[in-house]
């Protein structure tokens, strides 16, 4: 009801002050004149914006919205009714204004009036519109952690776009195209609903609960996990086998160690609101609209908050590793940016970030010129300098003027193979000699680039393509000893984002935890920028 309501205002406003508008025309006789009046108002309106200057001047200052054509109706319905939806978005109505719009739609009474208000439409419009594709935020303003790069289009080519196209499939196609985006829709959707139903119920009140045990708070983690949809309804007041797996199923969509036992950790999961995960999914939205896929091509995608590594053909995932990602310490957070992997590197030597080198070694050399032996000295021309000719102490993390190199070795820091996609913030994929860190639930231990659990297979499913048997090609270069570089005949995109909510194919919406505390700061910006928790019925 509240959308029709909503829809009838958008008809009774614009047929008044257009019919004002239209019959003033038809009947002043001086047509010449407001024409004139009119075209001299876009371009005083447009002037402060190059854009819009542009293309109004391109297109002689003729109306787009505000004309009597039916290609200019048809546009003015498209708009407000892309603004009346702009919330199915996680968009908030308010930022495009559209009863101010209405408003002065209604209280046109002269030509002037009326270019004054084809422009402000053309400014709603520009906002929607780069809102839809590309998100609301920009992306270095929220974290320095976010290297993300968006697609943007001109503005210009909005307008023109929109003249050019139908107006409902112009609008239709904005939004990001990916199943992933129509998911995360529809689940923002299932939870606004439950949050108009009052959530899932009360809380579990204790911090831990194991099978066997029994009780009132036993009770409420059943009611909890049933009102979630993980446990069939029943009158059982005991942790039984039926309740230990449906926590497991809980816990393998939460990221967690899926040992049917609820823990704290599982627990404070468990007792996070309707509204926290509402949360998470309006910010993989406007995430989504930030990073342009091709889902269609093979590309790699790292999650950071999900500490894997997939690769992707035609949209569906044809290898899948754990990974250990950055730590959550200031300077070691592994970045969100996309690249191109152009080559790997099997039994590679290691370098030491200037980061690592001057925050972490230089200190301990100054103090033991004899540590970190595992390490040679290099100069500026590759060349090994005995430790005895140098004096760390005179030296400063300014001007050191030396390297760190770790020779090929399964010792490595980068174990026996890395994947390059060189960028400027030198972060890579590579194997590790610490095999025992993929055991743990939380995975943040690197200086920020990832390692992965499964290198080798990793690189056969790379070399697939190019080669008609990897692995014995991969395992002769190995056995050799040698650094050797192997590129890749085809470049293959890279993407490392961060998401607290996404999708699968089949089964429930994932969440992560926010481990770097980005998700919070994007949400943050979102809230101030007007996008609010809006429960719904049915």
């Amino acid at each position: 009801m509240a959308m029709l309501r909503w829809q009838w205002r958008i008809g009774v406003h614009l047929a008044i002050g257009l019919a004002i508008l239209f019959a003033s025309l038809v009947t002043t006789g001086a047509a010449r004149a407001e024409v004139t009046a009119f075209k001299q108002a876009v371009a005083e309106a447009a002037a402060r914006d190059d854009a819009l200057a542009g293309f109004y001047r391109g297109n002689d200052y003729r109306p787009i919205w505000t004309g009597a054509s039916a290609r200019d109706t048809e546009r003015r319905k498209a708009l407000f009714a892309a603004i009346d939806a702009a919330e199915l978005h996680g968009l908030p109505r308010g930022r495009y204004d559209p009863q101010g719009l209405m408003t002065q739609l209604a209280n046109v009474r002269s030509p002037r009036d009326r270019g004054l208000v084809e422009v402000e439409m053309s400014r709603r419009f520009l906002r929607l519109a780069r809102d839809l594709e590309t998100g609301m935020l920009v992306p270095a303003r929220i974290d320095e952690g976010i290297k993300r790069e968006v697609p943007l289009r001109e503005r210009a080519a909005y307008l023109s776009g929109i003249m050019q196209a139908n107006p409902a499939e112009f609008f239709r196609d904005l939004p990001p195209s990916s199943h992933e985006y129509a998911r995360l829709m529809k689940e923002k959707l299932r939870l606004e609903s439950i949050a108009a139903r009052g959530g899932w119920g009360r809380t579990v009140a204790v911090k831990s609960l194991e099978p066997g045990q029994s009780g009132a708070e036993v009770v409420d983690l059943r009611d909890r996990l049933t009102a979630m949809g993980y446990l069939r309804r029943s009158m059982s007041q005991s942790y039984d086998a039926e309740m230990q797996q449906a926590v497991q199923r809980f816990q393998n969509d939460h990221g967690l160690t899926p040992d049917g036992v609820a823990g704290p950790g599982t627990i404070t999961e468990i007792n996070r609101g309707v509204e926290d995960r509402l949360k998470s999914i309006l910010v993989a939205m406007e995430r989504e609209r930030w990073v342009n896929i091709d889902h269609r091509n093979r590309h790699i995608l790292v999650n950071i908050t999900d500490f894997t590594a997939r690769i992707f053909d035609n949209g569906s995932v044809t290898f899948e590793t754990r990974a250990v990602i950055g730590s959550s310490k200031s300077g070691k957070q592994t970045p969100e940016f996309s690249d191109e992997m152009t080559y790997l590197e099997i039994n590679p030597d290691w370098t030491v970030p200037r980061g690592i080198l001057r925050r972490d070694y230089l200190p301990r050399l100054k103090n033991n010129p004899n540590a970190l032996r595992h390490l040679q000295v290099v100069d500026s021309r590759g060349r090994v300098v005995p430790r005895g000719q140098v004096n760390f102490a005179r030296y400063t993390a300014g001007n050191f003027p030396f390297n760190l190199r770790q020779p090929p070795s399964r010792n490595n820091a980068l174990g026996t193979v890395k994947f390059m996609f060189p960028n400027p913030y030198a972060i890579y994929l590579h194997d590790t000699p610490e095999k025992h860190l993929f055991a743990r639930e939380t995975r943040a231990y690197s200086s920020g680039c990832i390692r992965l659990n499964d290198p080798y297979d990793f690189a056969y499913e790379l070399l697939s393509r190019q080669e008609a048997d990897p692995e014995p090609f991969f395992q002769k270069i190995l056995k050799s000893g040698r650094q050797t570089r192997v590129s890749l005949e085809t470049p293959v995109p890279v993407h490392l984002i961060y998401r607290t909510a996404f999708t699968k194919a089949k089964g429930n919406t994932q969440y992560r935890r926010d481990i770097y505390g980005r998700d919070a700061a994007i949400w943050s910006a979102l809230a101030k920028a007007g996008v609010t928790l809006r429960p719904v019925q049915g």
